[in-house]
């Protein structure tokens, strides 16, 4: 990605455009959206799910939510997009975290620190990376965007994994997920 080519693009304004977006309901349509790049933007989102602007956190999550949802994904670089503007971002893991889930029998829905919501199944994959020793669970929530699970998550997964092949996982949406890589 290109380093801060259009000193004018600022995190208000890309606030601004998105605020505007976002208020015609639900999510904006970012996967329609494809304006011209305008550079990097001074911002990251650590392997925590803490959004960062100029190093410093951004301590308001309304606006940490206005962000998430005009998050897009192209490859490995990560965008925030409006109509007009499109502008690299940085983020260390994953720009989400799963940090609850409601467990039922066959149906597991997870909250995000961003607020959204999803339920595990085919298009909504459980996927783990990393090794036995340090399994790294994800939950896919939208366009190519995924949620790291947090630890008290997974344990609360682990403790409702039943076997299925010799495999341990858990189901939810007709789909069966190991909980092992």
């Amino acid at each position: 990605m290109a380093q801060d080519s259009d000193k004018s693009v600022s995190a208000e304004g890309i606030a601004a455009a998105a605020s505007k977006a976002s208020k015609k309901g639900g999510l904006p349509p970012v996967h329609l959206w494809n304006p011209p790049f305008c550079g990097d933007l001074d911002m990251e989102i650590r392997a925590d799910g803490t959004w960062f602007y100029e190093g410093t956190p951004i301590g308001r999550p309304a606006m940490v939510r206005l962000f998430s949802t005009i998050l897009k994904r192209e490859g490995d670089d990560y965008f925030l997009v409006t109509p007009a503007e499109k502008v690299g971002i940085r983020v260390k893991d994953a720009p989400f975290v799963a940090t609850d889930a409601d467990i039922l029998k066959d149906k597991i829905t997870f909250t995000t620190n961003v607020g959204d919501q999803v339920t595990a199944d085919a298009e909504h994959p459980i996927i783990i990376r990393g090794d036995a020793k340090e399994p790294r669970p994800y939950i896919h929530v939208r366009a190519g965007l995924e949620a790291l699970i947090d630890r008290k998550t997974f344990y609360r997964l682990a403790a409702a994994a039943d076997e299925e092949d010799g495999r341990t996982g858990v189901r939810s949406g007709g789909q069966f997920f190991p909980l092992e890589v």
